[in-house]
């Protein structure tokens, strides 16, 4: 018992509890910082060290005006626009107002010489408060701040990436696919769905095309590749493409179609099908005869109209087949028709037939359509031959 009295009375010294404050104390800032950032927080924490810099500058400017100019001031506002809310910044603003009167009267009138508050300081200042004031309203309208915004599309984005990763295939077997969204963008209209359904015998491939390009068509291939993903694997092949018009329809957009094409394949016979929504035929790769086939299946464009009929082609992919799926920014140009981009394409995948098609997606994307103001996605399924396999 004593030995236990003397450890409450050392843990009872000031030197204990000045320890215990300290830990909570930087428990605490640590847990509001992270808040913060995450957008969960409040911003007090970035107000308060906005409103000690303006008057950090202040004292500067009036100790040696010509090294400090007055107009550093809109430091402290661009900042405050990106980290505030609407309410805190005008608090920031009043402070920065005062430090500028302050500045006029110290340094005297801006006739008497240069680094002086100029009636042009007051209006930089005045610009950079008032579009860090749109900004933040803007910001507060969404209710994303801007520290969750970036974070937000890199989940979106990676979102879409592992919503097109196409499952593992069987020995035999090789799947790839390329994707380039429009102008180098993150964000693109077109994606792949794919799921190996019937007990893993089957693979089901959608690549759907969605209207417009890029950012302006990212958020409804996001919305789309969730639903068609849903729908994938839970309805039979031949009600998928019906499945996805309607809720295509029940959107209600106004730039609301897309295209798509639906490969239904077999694993163990090789035997598929093909549906096709207004997309771009297939090409099928006979190894028997050197040479490309399109694989051309009737359906009209998803959300067009209700009651739509998709009637499916039918192929074999023997040893040494190749079948490739590909969206119309790949082959169709403004200044060059379909017809002419699929001859360039097959003639372009020519010099893989010999060595395989292993890598060859992204690079038949730079040969065929590398400054292409469009998005360009391209599958390729290939079906191994004895010596490749070996």
């Amino acid at each position: 018992m004593a030995a236990g009295r003397e450890r409450r009375a050392a843990a009872d010294t000031l030197t204990a509890r000045m320890k215990k404050l300290v830990h909570r104390a930087r428990t605490g800032v640590r847990k509001s910082a992270v808040d913060y950032f995450r957008g969960d927080g409040s911003d007090w924490i970035a107000l308060a060290g906005l409103l000690m810099m303006i008057p950090l500058i202040a004292c500067f400017t009036m100790i040696n005006e010509v090294w400090f100019s007055p107009a550093a001031l809109v430091l402290p506002i661009v900042a405050g626009g990106l980290l505030l809310r609407p309410a805190s910044l005008l608090g920031l603003y009043a402070a920065a107002a005062t430090a500028l009167i302050v500045e006029s009267v110290k340094l005297g009138p801006y006739t008497d010489g240069p680094a002086r508050v100029t009636p042009g300081t007051v209006l930089v200042v005045a610009a950079c408060g008032f579009f860090g004031l749109l900004i933040a309203q803007f910001r507060s309208r969404v209710g994303v701040p801007w520290r969750r915004g970036g974070t937000m599309l890199f989940d979106l984005r990676e979102r879409i990436r592992v919503q097109s990763k196409l499952p593992q295939l069987p020995t035999g077997w090789h799947r790839e696919m390329a994707l380039r969204p429009a102008g180098g963008q993150s964000f693109s209209g077109d994606f792949v769905v794919a799921a190996r359904t019937n007990g893993g015998r089957t693979l089901e491939v959608v690549l759907t095309d969605v209207s417009g390009k890029g950012m302006d068509a990212g958020s409804r291939a996001l919305l789309l590749s969730g639903a068609f993903g849903g729908l994938l694997g839970s309805l039979p092949p031949h009600a998928f493409l019906p499945a996805a018009n309607g809720y295509l329809l029940r959107q209600d957009w106004d730039e609301g179609f897309a295209t798509s094409i639906h490969l239904v394949l077999d694993l163990d016979s090789g035997d598929y099908e093909l549906f096709s929504a207004g997309h771009p035929p297939g090409l099928q790769l006979s190894a028997g005869t050197g040479r490309w086939e399109e694989k051309v299946a009737e359906g009209p464009l998803l959300g067009v109209y209700d009651g739509a009929q998709f009637d499916p082609v039918k192929g074999s992919l023997r040893p040494g087949d190749v079948l490739m799926l590909f969206t119309d920014g790949l082959v169709e140009t403004s200044d060059r028709d379909i017809v002419e981009g699929i001859d360039r394409l097959t003639g372009e995948a020519d010099r893989y037939v010999a060595g395989g098609f292993h890598g060859a997606a992204w690079h038949l994307i730079e040969a065929v359509a590398k400054d292409v103001n469009d998005d360009r996605a391209l599958l390729l399924i290939c079906r191994e031959g004895p010596t490749a396999t070996r």
